[in-house]
């Protein structure tokens, strides 16, 4: 065998690898970009004047259909409500709180969540068995009983809602983090710099957190989906985002009442949601195997 023979094998799995991770880049950006399409869009839309005012009430034409029905018009394109605002400028602009509310969610949700996760797996011992044991009693708790104890107690605001989401979402962070620098704990490089003399909290912050930044941002995508649904649920309810302000869940929770006769007042929310929450979750998927180092080899 020559020594081009020997090294075949070698190439071929290099460029295996390459492809994977091409692929894997490629999958992330065509998720992301519909994303930021439509960010963009809800928060573009409205300066431009091209809106109605999605407050504004037209009691001589409720409950209109949306223009590719019969009896529609370009007026309002997607119809109107029971209070004659318009669908469309309803969708925009609760669009724009609905996606604010999943960020601010998000990072309310991972900052407490890596923070405890991180230390209950790097310090191990008691620190760990407390938080692991807190974890599991959080996530046993459906999440509607922790919001109702809280906005009964506190009343409905934005705020509030931040309060739940957060309450709500760190235990699943924490959860991750917690595996994951569990595992860095235990890295060569680690161990090379505890016998070197560093500090406990220097290896912390300046080679194990940087490693968890993938996972974190990962995480972080996927809570985003998953404070959208949280705040949809409890707008549904009337537990969330209350008038004048507007969002998805709102909007969903206004037209569930007409469902029979004007289904397109809580469709078209209930369809943005899906969407989104379906194209968040698939991107944090992609962002967890991209800097998932089990799968970077494949």
């Amino acid at each position: 065998m020559t020594q081009l023979d020997a090294k075949v094998p070698t190439i071929v799995a290099t460029e295996h690898v390459a492809r994977a991770r091409r692929r894997r880049r490629t999958s992330v950006f065509w998720l992301a970009l519909p994303l930021v399409a439509i960010a963009v869009l809800v928060v573009v839309l409205p300066m431009t004047g091209l809106l109605a005012d999605p407050r504004q009430t037209d009691l001589d034409n409720t409950l209109a259909p949306p223009v590719f029905l019969d009896g529609g018009s370009w007026d309002n394109p997607l119809g109107t409500d029971k209070l004659g605002q318009d669908v469309l400028a309803q969708l925009v602009v609760g669009g724009r709180l609905t996606l604010f509310i999943g960020l601010v969610g998000a990072l309310v949700a991972i900052g407490p969540g890596t923070l405890i996760g991180v230390l209950a797996g790097y310090c191990r011992g008691w620190v760990d068995l407390v938080v692991s044991r807190l974890i599991d009693a959080q996530l046993a708790l459906p999440f509607i009983l922790i919001a109702l104890a809280v906005i009964s107690s506190q009343g409905s605001s934005l705020p509030v809602l931040f309060l739940v989401l957060a309450l709500t979402g760190w235990a699943a962070c924490a959860r991750v983090t917690r595996s994951v620098a569990m595992t860095l704990r235990e890295r060569q490089f680690v161990l090379g710099l505890r016998a070197a003399g560093a500090s406990e909290p220097r290896i912390v912050l300046r080679h194990v957190v940087p490693n968890l930044v993938g996972t974190i941002v990962a995480l972080g995508t996927l809570q985003i989906g998953t404070a959208i649904l949280v705040e949809s649920a409890l707008s549904f309810l009337g537990l969330g985002v209350v008038p004048p302000d507007i969002s998805w869940g709102a909007m969903l929770a206004s037209g569930q009442d007409v469902l029979s006769r004007a289904w397109w007042v809580a469709t078209f929310p209930g369809l943005a949601i899906t969407v989104v929450v379906l194209l968040v979750n698939l991107l944090g998927d992609a962002l967890l195997t991209h800097h998932d180092p089990r799968k970077r080899r494949r």
